[in-house]
């Protein structure tokens, strides 16, 4: 991004620092999203996005009337990392709204999100038209399973055992996480994530994750192969837990055994799960219901650099495809064109190609006869690239071109059902 980027009505916008000011910001952010959201706490939040230049504001000579900014993070593809930008914090005054600033922020935002070499972005929006017409698309939900306590006091006995007296094997031992676990509490999580071939969840960079446990009102437990923090909600008539992950059966049961220790207390859980969470499957009576959260339900994806994306993301092991793919994109121009789509071996590659080539690799089987290459949008490959059919995208208008027949071909390779666990 340059330093500056003029406006009409004279508005500037670039990045914040450290210098500016604090109550200027605070007082932005209460106007857009109510008083609750302009705290101190707020503002220290914000800090460290700020100080890395990750916050972009846009000024009206020496007023704030807008801002946006981005966390640094890692979004999970079927068990595979990828570095993701997480949007936030997205804000125009109101007497200032309606004047182009919003939309010039997101692409400044973009922009920078694309020199720091971020292949893909995300974000939960209040709004989609600005959004859409930048790139971004719905790619999952975050949602709650809401629990009435004493579900999780007795769960259901494993039908088979991995080996020979593995029903009575004990977890590994189970201690209070503190700031100074962040790396392990990253190296747990991720192992989870990678274990069970997630798409979508994310983690945070080390830095974001040790002010996280270090927030007072949040109890976290470590063990070897798993993670749970939750909090007290609504006084004492809720828990609410924001992770509860293992990668063993046993240490799965354990944590959710602390869960379980409050039941008397507090009668219902609330607890952030994803759609194929070992939860639902441990639970005796059909009383654990899967709600959209309210205050976030529904996210967007935008697919910043379609290459380095596809390259980093997983892919089934035993599937194979080889297509002609065109791209238009008109915020990220590098990646419109005529493009080879490969994937093999679990991996993944977008190359360029021009039109009278034919696919290499793969299996030729999958290659559509004819109808050209299949056509998308930024929108409609940021969809595809979190697992939604072709023929959803077909229909709403977000796909064209290609073999129509061949489109299981392609729905096997980007199968996912994608999810988060984060709001942000």
């Amino acid at each position: 991004m340059t330093a500056e980027q003029a406006l009409p009505d004279g508005v500037r916008i670039r990045a914040l620092g450290p210098g500016d000011d604090r109550d200027a910001y605070l007082d932005l952010t209460a106007r857009a999203f109510g008083a609750a959201a302009g705290t101190q706490g707020a503002w220290e939040r914000t800090l460290p996005v700020i100080a890395d230049g990750r916050c972009l504001g846009a000024f009206a000579g020496s007023q704030l009337v807008g801002s946006a900014l981005f966390h640094d993070m890692r979004q999970w593809w079927l068990g595979r990392a990828v570095p993701m930008a997480g949007v936030a914090g997205v804000k125009v005054a109101p007497e200032w709204q309606g004047r182009g600033i919003g939309r010039a922020l997101m692409s400044a935002l973009l922009g920078e999100i694309a020199a720091r070499g971020y292949p893909l972005s995300a974000l939960y929006p209040a709004t989609m038209p600005i959004y859409r017409s930048l790139g971004w698309e719905l790619a999952g939900g975050i949602y709650e399973a809401v629990i009435p306590a004493r579900s999780l006091r007795s769960f259901v006995a494993p039908d088979v055992l991995d080996e020979p007296g593995a029903a009575r094997s004990r977890p590994g031992r189970l201690r209070r996480a503190v700031p100074g676990d962040a790396d392990e509490v990253l190296s747990v999580i991720g192992r989870v994530h990678e274990a069970a071939r997630d798409c979508g969840p994310v983690t945070r960079a080390p830095g974001a994750v040790r002010r996280w446990l270090a927030e007072p009102e949040l109890y976290t437990y470590l063990a070897d192969d798993g993670f749970l923090a939750y909090r007290w909600h609504r006084g004492n008539e809720e828990i609410f837990v924001e992770r509860a992950v293992a990668v063993s059966a046993q240490t799965l049961r354990a944590l959710w055994a602390v869960v379980a220790s409050h039941a008397s207390i507090a009668p219902a859980v609330r607890a952030l799960a994803g759609p194929a969470d070992p939860l639902w499957w441990l639970t005796r009576e059909p009383d654990a219901k899967l709600s959209h959260r309210a205050s976030h339900g529904m996210w967007m994806l935008r697919v910043v650099d379609a290459p380095a994306a596809i390259a980093a993301r997983g892919f089934p092991a035993a599937a194979e495809l080889a297509i002609r793919l065109r791209l238009s994109d008109d915020s990220r121009t590098g990646n419109a064109g005529l493009w080879e789509l490969a994937v093999g071996g679990g991996k993944g590659s977008l190359t360029p190609c021009r039109a009278a080539s034919r696919p290499a690799g793969g299996n030729t089987g999958n290659r559509p006869p004819g109808g050209g290459p299949l056509t998308l949008g930024a929108r409609g490959f940021a969809a595809l690239y979190a697992g939604t059919p072709l023929a959803t995208l077909r229909r709403a208008g977000l796909a064209a071109a290609g073999d129509p027949d061949a489109d299981g071909a392609v729905d096997a390779v980007f199968a996912a059902r994608a999810f988060m666990l984060d709001s942000f």
